[in-house]
């Protein structure tokens, strides 16, 4: 069985798991890594994933990975549970609630771009700030949107009294 569809059948009888432990899994990549094979789980909730929970996650999934022989067969496998990280898409509802609060860059299906600031979702359609206005982009109208890193200064110098 080639490693796409050994991750398809994994995401299928690993997701009712990982969501019985309350977060949801958002992608399973398997990929050789020699003698062994790299099984790499993102999952994620609301509020995000602490490195604690990653490893609780791990552990449930290592114990169900090991009944799976005719899936990895007696070749070992090295887990990875990590959260999705700023890099992923936005493509489902949870993932802009998620982000209410974040600046995000959105390219329409018609190719026009649009970037502001997520201030709702619901299952149909974000509601961003753009240039101190309120719009409202319908998901069927996304052909792709991701997370804007933004950098802050942070208040650690002097102040304009203190010089």
């Amino acid at each position: 069985m080639q490693a796409a569809q050994v991750a398809d059948e994994l995401r299928a009888r690993l997701t009712p798991l990982v969501e019985r432990t309350g977060y949801d899994l958002e992608d399973v990549v398997v990929t050789p890594a020699g003698k062994r094979r790299l099984v790499r789980l993102s999952v994620d909730k609301d509020g995000g994933v602490t490195l604690d929970e990653c490893a609780e996650v791990s552990r449930e999934v290592s114990a169900a990975l090991d009944t799976f022989d005719e899936l990895l067969g007696s070749q070992a496998y090295t887990l990875e549970v990590s959260s999705p990280g700023v890099t992923r898409p936005l493509a489902l509802p949870r993932h802009w609630r998620r982000n209410v609060g974040r600046l995000v860059r959105v390219t329409r299906t018609d190719g026009s771009r649009v970037e502001g600031r997520v201030t709702a979702s619901d299952d149909v359609a974000v509601d961003l700030e753009v240039d101190d206005a309120p719009i409202t982009v319908p998901y069927a109208d996304v052909s792709k949107a991701m997370v804007q890193v933004e950098m802050r200064a942070t208040g650690g110098g002097p102040s304009a009294e203190g010089r």
